[in-house]
This record gives C-alpha cells, structure tokens and sequence, in this order.
C-alpha cells in the first residue's frame, strides 16, 4: 500500500500528539466541504437553477440523485481502491475529484447553453459522486493508521460530526457566495477551498507517523479482502435486515439533507433568510445525536455483552424519528415544523454508529465488505428520497411526500426485531465472543 512506513515509524509508539491533531482537523476539514459541496447544489437549485433554466423539482431531483446513483454503485470498487493505494491516497483523489468537478459545475453555468444544463448538470455531478467514494471509508481507515486505539470511537465522532456540520453550514454559506458572486462563482470558490484541503491532507499526511500495528492490520485485511466469499455474506439474512434498515435511514436522512430548504422557502414561504435558518437546524441536531447515539450503544453493549442491547437504540431511534416527522408534517407552524423535524433527525442520528458496528460484528473477518454491503443499501435508500419525494408531493402534496420518509424510517426499524444478537452465528446458532 502506499502509506509505507519510513523507518523512524518501525516502532510501537502511536503518532505524537501534535500530528494526530493535524490528522484529526484535515479528516474533519474534507468529511465538513465534501458534504458541503454535495448540499450545495440543493441550495444552488432552490435558489436560481431552477427558476433561471426552468427546471422543475422532479428535474432538479435526478440532478441531485446522479451523485447519489453513481456514489451507490461504486461504493464497493472504492472500498478495493482503499485497500490497494491506501487511505492517503484516496482522500487525495477524493479532495482533487472534488474540486474539480466542483470547479465544472460552475463552468456549466457559465458556458453551456440552457437547453443542455440538466444533462451536463447530471454529467458533472454524477463523476463527482464517483470521486467521493473512498472518503468515509477512507476517512475510517485513516483514523486506524493513524490514532491510537484508545481514541478512534472519539475520533470517528468527531468526523462523522464534521460532515453534518458541513451540511448544516451550506445554507448560510453557499448562500452567502451565492449572493457574492451568483451561483457558478459559488462553486468555483468552494472548489478552491476544496484543493487547497487537499494539498495540505497531502503534505501532512506524507510527514505524519502511522502507526505500525495499526498498518499491519491494514495490510492483513487487505490481503484477506482478496479472498472474500460473497456468497457467505449475502445469505446472511442479519446482514440483509441491516442494510434495509440503513437503505431506510438514508432516505430519511437525504430527504432532509435536498427538500428541507425548498420546504421552508417554496412551500411555506418563509422568506429566504429564515429558511436558510431553519433548514439548517435540522443536520446541527443530527451532528449531535450521532457521538450521543454512539456513547449510549456502546453503554448498553457493555452492560448486556450479549450484542442485544446495542440494538435498542437504532429500534428505539427509529420509532421516534418516525414518528416525531409525522408530527412535524401535520403542523403549519414554522416554529413548530423545524422543532418537530430536528428532534426527528436527532434521534435517527443516534443510530448511525450501531449500523457500523453491527455490520463489522456480522461480517466477522470480512468487516469491510459487509460495511460496504450495508453503506451500498444506504445510499440506494438515499438516491430514491430526492427523486420520490418531489414526484408524491406534486401528485398528492408535500406533507405526504415528506411524510413517507417517517413511514419507512418505522419500517426500517422492524427490521432491527429480526437482527438479534450481533455476537450469534448466523448457520450454526452458537454465540461467539466480541
């Protein structure tokens, strides 16, 4: 791989502290404009495309979902890709790949003539989903070579959180440029800042220590990835439940991630400024479920050691993120509404760090493969909720299209009843040890 170790790295102590915290920042710094850079185009859509090229939303809902389309479908290729260059690597195609495609959105709006945007739209965003694959898991792997065991659940909080964060921050910001320097300009200055992340990933991820054990499990799973047996996995009925548990969270959260703005803006009129408020509150609640959620399963696990209790806070989460958007959806009161939604998406939130410590539980010494089955069902739930939710709220209305996102987000939950014990062996019924 490519994050070989020099040989002032060849011993057992972890990276000094000072080069962790440089790690830390630039994972929290690409997950934070990666998922802003991804949002952006919704915003970009609520507030000029649609109305300069006269696109509809159902239009605007396969621009948003050719990211997602393409993210789905190389999820695992960029898992491989992870294993064969490493995780430096891929978040240096992952930071240029995007912004450069960044840098064409833009371009688009200044070059390409009107009757062509959708499909050139379409075009340049869906390669920028292929780009971005390898950054989550990349950004996992990372955080194994280069953190201390002590410190990586902390670690991955903390950029998981980033990206949310990102997402919540695009409507103030982007909105901003937007207003600076109209929309392909937009793209254009974050596509800047993007590269300049990824050449400062580049050069301190180059001198940073790796640590030694952690690289030589890195390698050892590698070669292990070779000899996966697909088979084993997916007639994992445990494994299937889960990835149509996450398919469901996903829907529910990209529903919010494209829709909320245009809901708060086009559907209730709220004026730009507060919807651009409102829409992101929403994500900021999220960001704080998703290390809250963690440290709580990780308490019930502990107390249970049976893999049962870690499950009750992705079935309990569910339920009452179901629930709570059913509420927001049957008030027109803004307050109320964005009260309703953020406690929905917090909650759901919580759930987030049981799926990928279950799938690595399931998939026992093909942990990774069974991750990128789980995160391949995710993302297929979030392509659907871009597209499906403009198409039901325009046939019957919006309530109704942001509603079903709570209906299968209670049924994503049932799911949870058939995982069971994470530590129980699929064909043999035995218990196994953590």
């Amino acid at each position: 791989m490519n994050n070989a170790t020099s040989p002032s790295q060849t011993g057992d102590a972890a990276p000094a502290v000072g080069s962790r915290w440089k790690i830390l920042l630039l994972l929290m710094a690409l997950c934070f404009i990666s998922h802003l850079n991804r949002i952006s185009m919704a915003m970009a859509g609520d507030s000029r495309i649609m109305k300069q090229y006269g696109l509809s939303p159902e239009q605007m809902g396969w621009i948003y979902s050719s990211f997602l389309l393409v993210y789905t479908i190389c999820m695992v290729p960029g898992g491989l890709f992870i294993d064969r260059f490493g995780a430096r690597t891929a978040l240096i195609v992952v930071g240029v790949g995007s912004a450069f495609f960044g840098f064409l959105t833009g371009v688009v709006g200044w070059l390409v003539p009107s009757g062509f945007v959708l499909v050139a739209l379409m075009l340049v965003r869906g390669t920028m989903g292929f780009f971005t694959t390898p950054l989550h898991p990349g950004c996992a792997r990372a955080v194994g070579l280069w953190m201390p065991v002590s410190a990586q659940s902390l670690t991955n909080g903390w950029v998981t959180g980033a990206a949310l964060l990102g997402i919540a921050s695009t409507y103030w910001i982007f909105g901003r440029l937007i207003d600076a320097f109209d929309w392909p300009g937009a793209f254009a200055t974050t596509a800047a800042v993007t590269m300049l992340i990824a050449l400062a990933w580049g050069v301190v991820s180059r001198q940073a220590q790796v640590n030694p054990r952690a690289a030589a499990l890195e390698s050892s799973r590698a070669a292990r990835a070779a000899r996966v047996d697909w088979s084993v996995l997916l007639r994992n009925r445990r494994l299937l439940l889960l990835t149509l548990s996450y398919a469901a969270v996903s829907y529910f959260q990209y529903l919010f991630f494209y829709w909320m703005h245009y809901y708060f803006s086009d559907v209730l009129k709220l004026g730009k400024a507060t919807s651009e408020f409102y829409a992101a509150i929403p994500p900021l609640a999220m960001a704080i479920g998703m290390p809250a959620g963690g440290w709580l399963s990780d308490l019930l696990d502990r107390r249970t050691k049976t893999g049962l209790g870690r499950g009750w806070v992705p079935l309990v989460g569910m339920i009452a993120g179901g629930l709570l958007v059913l509420g927001g959806v049957m008030t027109r009161d803004p307050v109320w509404s964005v009260t309703w939604f953020s406690l929905a998406l917090g909650v759901v939130g919580t759930c987030e760090g049981t799926f990928w410590s279950t799938a690595i539980d399931l998939g026992r010494g093909q942990g990774g493969t069974a991750a990128a089955i789980v995160n391949t069902g995710g993302n297929a739930g979030g392509f659907l909720a871009p597209i499906l939710t403009p198409w039901i709220s325009r046939t019957i209305h919006w309530e109704a299209g942001i509603g079903l996102g709570g209906v299968i987000c209670l049924l994503g939950a049932l799911c949870w009843l058939g995982i069971g014990s994470t530590n129980q062996d699929e064909t043999s019924g035995e218990e196994r040890s953590p």
